[in-house]
């Protein structure tokens, strides 16, 4: 297939680049400063260019708490551009595979999400993610929307946003206590897992929506201290709260994704989170 990537220096951007050449696709990654996706006219220009039978859409608005202050631009980025992703792919009759997030539920459920729970996000952004899953499905009757949680990848050494992992072994090389939410509690995603899984789930021609979190519901805190284990280091860990580590946008609490769907496919499933953030140690 003629693969188009856009958002392809990000973490998982760059993953979906290397798997689908590694399967011997053609890919052409794009960048945001390469394609601007917001650009209706240029995004149908570059999908009908290359010829492309599957569109893979990496690129996204992920500052959860600024997107409280500027709501229009998370809404340009996560929603209205995977609009014009999407009218692009329907014009050139190219599949589109859209990520999106665990931020789409509002957490008081207790229990991992399914891909038939009741969607209710708390944020601008969940609500411009939001958006985009409805957008893709819109417009193209074969989407694939992939939700994940917390994805983390070896390019988040090096890209501007970084990860958890990262931001964590920054605060601790400062050598001040460390307090992290215990209260929360999410999926956290290897990257080239998660490219490796949407590969299988493109090749099998899969549609929907899939829940592809990292296949592990723990706290942000538990998340930190296996983290600091594996890295060798100790520093002064504390847990803390929502109330007490309060945010600009409301999050949810438990927002775990159950990967209901996939589970039912013989698609290799994600290994243990030990497993995958030993994985990425090994290649940051």
């Amino acid at each position: 297939m003629k693969v188009a990537v856009f958002g392809s220096e990000g973490q998982l951007g760059v993953e979906l680049v290397r798997v689908f050449n590694e399967r011997g696709h053609q890919v052409r990654g794009f960048s945001r400063r390469s394609v601007d996706i917001c650009d209706a006219a240029q995004v149908e220009s570059t999908v009908a260019a290359m010829e492309a039978d599957l569109v893979l859409n990496a690129a996204a608005y992920n500052k959860v708490d600024v997107a409280e202050t500027e709501p229009q631009v998370a809404y340009a980025v996560n929603g209205l551009a995977v609009r014009n992703l999407a009218v692009a792919c329907r014009q050139s009759d190219a599949r589109l595979v859209h990520f999106s997030t665990d931020y789409v539920f509002d957490g008081m459920a207790g229990r991992p999400y399914r891909e038939d729970d009741l969607v209710r996000p708390l944020s601008a952004y969940g609500v411009s993610k939001l958006a985009g899953e409805l957008y893709a499905q819109a417009y193209c009757d074969s989407a694939l929307v992939l939700r994940t949680s917390g994805v983390f990848g070896p390019a988040g050494v090096r890209t501007a946003g970084g990860n958890f992992i990262e931001s964590m072994l920054r605060l601790a090389a400062k050598g001040q206590p460390l307090r992290v939410v215990q209260d929360h509690v999410a999926s956290p995603t290897y990257a080239p897992e998660l490219a490796r899984v949407t590969a299988d789930l493109v090749e099998s021609k899969q549609t929907g929506v899939f829940h592809t979190g990292g296949g592990e519901a723990i706290s942000w805190y538990d998340y930190a201290a296996k983290i600091f284990a594996k890295a060798g280091v100790s520093p002064e860990l504390k847990p803390t709260t929502e109330r007490e580590y309060r945010t600009p946008a409301r999050r949810p609490k438990y927002s775990a994704l159950e990967n209901t769907r996939l589970a039912a496919l013989p698609i290799k499933a994600f290994p243990s989170l030990d497993e995958q953030i030993a994985l990425y140690f090994q290649n940051r």
